[in-house]
């Protein structure tokens, strides 16, 4: 599951990747070339670029390539480090649940309650918002894959 669940990300972060970086070039084509910037493509840029950032850190969270400090976890015995890697988890777990999923759903909801849009794309901004909770479960899944997987290994 962890290997269709990476290759999803890595084709959908490369496909949104691909599609910010040909906004982000005409949008400096149109204003320094054609001398009439595109506010569209600067809009397009700016939520992609929130996608791709929220979506990049989940997807770093389940190759654990996130941010750590490893200076406990190297003075400590193989079962502690495990004991403490689970601990880790759980509280990465609770983080994701609360701001991404309750935080970033209720976001989604009153955004799409207000019915706000963006201004250029008149983009309803509920659905740029949905990268939030999505991006949770992604992060759930994916510790919950590594807690099941440590448990496999114990047995």
């Amino acid at each position: 599951m962890k290997k269709r669940l990476d290759r999803f990300l890595e084709v959908f972060l490369v496909f949104l990747l691909s599609i910010l970086v040909v906004a982000v070039v005409w949008q400096v084509f149109s204003r320094y070339i054609l001398n009439a910037p595109s506010s569209v493509t600067e809009e397009i840029a700016r939520y992609l670029l929130v996608w791709v950032g929220i979506l990049g850190a989940a997807y770093c969270s389940g190759q654990n390539d996130h941010l750590a400090i490893d200076i406990l976890p190297s003075k400590l015995d193989e079962q502690t480090q495990r004991k403490l890697k689970l601990i880790v988890n759980v509280l990465i777990i609770l983080f994701s649940t609360l701001v991404f999923i309750i935080g970033g759903g209720r976001l989604v909801y009153l955004n799409h309650i207000l019915g706000q849009s963006s201004a250029a794309l008149r983009l309803p901004l509920s659905w740029v918002y949905v990268v939030v909770p999505f991006s949770g479960v992604v992060i759930l899944l994916y510790k919950w894959i590594e807690i099941r997987n440590s448990e496999k290994s114990l047995i």
